[in-house]
């Protein structure tokens, strides 16, 4: 079983991907976590991020594995565990900035789908084109959204947990700015797939997102 789950930056696709995947005893692949790594490769070799050449063949070379449960995924690039240095607020702008690069992103998209075909019970996937791109014959497809201020929220929330310095109306700008760039991209933009379940998350509870996807999942069985 393949379930895509796509939908805007903060709308909680990762922490229910976890969660459904946990639940459901899939495979969870994080693509965000493939672009930061990416991302992460391009700032220490000093790339230009907007050079779509020497993106396209940084991504060639790194090799990406995902490992671990749902919810304490390890991500190593070319080796190396780099779980906790993809996530620098640095590596999130400059992956939001990769993620239009066609190069780039037909070589994770590729990455993607061996990923899931092979995994052996089936595989959750979260990202913005999965259901439309990646994986448009899933199983079942979900569109996760929120209205920017929650979303905002929730990212400003999740950040000062972490002890990053940042402020809400930071958070709102930059949330703003990652919509307008997922869905005005010429590759793969962000949009809702014919076939997705809909669900605005922003007055829902987590535990009452996961059940609507239980029960999404069950009327696919």
């Amino acid at each position: 079983m393949i379930i895509a789950i796509d939908g805007p930056s903060g709308a909680g696709k990762s922490t229910l991907g976890k969660m459904l995947a946990k639940r459901l005893g899939l495979l969870y692949l994080d693509t965000g976590a493939m672009y930061r790594a990416v991302a992460l490769l391009a700032i220490r070799e000093g790339i230009d991020a907007s050079d779509e050449e020497a993106m396209t063949r940084a991504a060639k070379r790194a090799e990406i594995r995902l490992s671990g449960e749902p919810g304490h995924l390890h991500v190593e690039l070319n080796g190396e565990d780099v779980t906790e240095a993809i996530r620098g607020e640095k590596v999130g702008q400059t992956a939001s900035v990769i993620s239009i690069v066609s190069g780039v992103r037909r070589f994770l998209v590729e990455r993607q789908r061996i990923l899931g075909k092979s995994a052996e019970h089936g595989a959750v996937l979260d990202g913005r084109d999965i259901g439309t791109v990646v994986f448009p014959d899933a199983d079942i497809k979900f569109f996760l959204t929120a209205k920017p201020e929650a979303r905002a929220r929730r990212r400003f929330e999740e950040d000062e947990r972490k002890g990053l310095a940042v402020s809400l109306e930071k958070t709102v700008r930059e949330i703003n700015l990652r919509d307008e760039r997922d869905s005005t991209r010429e590759d793969s933009p962000l949009r809702i797939a014919d076939d997705a379940l809909v669900i605005d998350t922003s007055e829902m509870e987590i535990e009452d997102v996961l059940n609507a996807m239980l029960a999404g999942v069950r009327g696919k069985q």
